[in-house]
Order: structure tokens, then sequence, then C-alpha cells
């Protein structure tokens, strides 16, 4: 039987590509909430439970995952290293899913970025192409990831594939799959360890199943 977004979209009984976000989980600087971007924090203690939950979670729901892919750092590893092993399967890094670089702001607090640089801050809350002094603009991150998406959905095609990476890189594929403009980057929250869902069709559209879930964490 085909599923109630490919029955009234026409799509009958085809068979989209299901990504699973899940964003990694606690670190230190997510405690100070700092700007963590190429920054390589473990998971604290916190941070471990809340991946073990996840991938409790994730291998209850999705057990025909055929693949798990990370962002390359740590704390997203970590994370999609407790997936994998609940699901069985390796993970594999794509670099594409990193964080966005943060430059100078890396490790500061919003309100000490605001101070060190008080004309380019305000800026770069509401234009997407404008990066942080050394840093990478929101802009540059949608180009990567949507490469990187796109591979994967060719990679995968059909399949149900779990992501775990972090903040910016989730908000841009759900930014990407809603066709939605770039405010959407700075008004969708989305919590440490949280689930989004989203299932990408051969003809180019998406349906957005879930958003930010966290009823699993402890």
């Amino acid at each position: 039987m085909a599923n109630a977004a490919g029955a009234w979209t026409g799509r009958g009984a085809a068979v989209p590509t299901r990504i699973v976000l899940l964003r990694h989980g606690q670190s230190p600087l997510s405690v100070e909430r700092r700007y963590s971007g190429r920054g390589n924090p473990d998971l604290t203690e916190l941070g471990e439970a809340q991946a073990a939950a996840a991938a409790t979670a994730v291998a209850a729901r999705y057990p025909e995952t055929a693949a798990v892919v990370s962002s390359p750092l740590s704390r997203a590893f970590a994370t999609a290293g407790a997936v994998g092993a609940a699901l069985g399967l390796p993970v594999e890094v794509d670099d594409g899913f990193i964080e966005t670089d943060f430059g100078a702001w890396e490790g500061l607090t919003f309100r000490e970025a605001a101070e060190r640089d008080p004309e380019v801050h305000p800026r770069w809350l509401g234009d997407p192409s404008v990066p942080p002094p050394e840093g990478e603009s929101f802009a540059d991150v949608e180009v990567r990831v949507s490469a990187a998406l796109s591979g994967l959905l060719e990679r995968y095609a059909g399949s149900t594939v779990v992501l775990v990476s972090h903040v910016t890189p989730i908000k841009t594929v759900l930014k990407l799959a809603l066709d939605a403009g770039p405010s959407l980057l700075f008004r969708l929250h989305l919590d440490l360890a949280c689930l989004s869902v989203v299932d990408f069709w051969s003809d180019g559209g998406a349906s957005v199943r879930l958003v930010n879930e966290t009823s699993y964490l402890p």
C-alpha cells in the first residue's frame, strides 16, 4: 500500500528515500551555549546518555535502515556510533554534513560575538550570505549540504538513511525539503539529540514527516 503522502500527490507506489536526521548529543559548548562549529569537543556524560537513548529509539522505529552517515566531528561521530551499534551497521563519514565554520566566533557566547563584532553580527543574523569573521556563511553551508544530500539520495535511493549531524546542516536539509526561505534557519529550534524525518521522492518532491522529536530522551 502506498503511504498517504504518495497517494495524495499521485506518486502511487513510488518509494521515497527516507532521511532520519539526528542531532548529536550534548557537548561542553552546548552546556555553555557557545558557538560550536569546527571545534571538536567530545560528548558529555549526558550527551552519551542522549546518544544511547536516541540510538534505541532509532533502531526500534527504523530497523530497515540501510546506512548510518555522520559528520566527521567527534560529537556527531560518537552519537552515530551508538546508532550504528544499535542497528548493526558501520558509520559512514561525509564531510559535507560538518557544522558551520563560525570562524572567530568559535567558542564565544551570542553576547560575546555581538560585542566583538557589533556591525557584522546583526547582519549575519539576517543575511545568509554574510559569514562570521574568518568563517563560513549559511549560504555556503547550503551549497555543500545540498551537494552532500544529492549524493546521499543517489547512493541510497529508495532506502532509509540515518544522518547524524549538527544544527545548521539539519536545518538546511529541512529548508531544502520545505523549499523555505532563509528565515527558517533563524526561527526553527532543534534540541540536542532530536529526531527529524524527511521523505525525498525521485521526482524532486519531499515530505517533512517529523521535526525536533525528543520524547525518548532521559
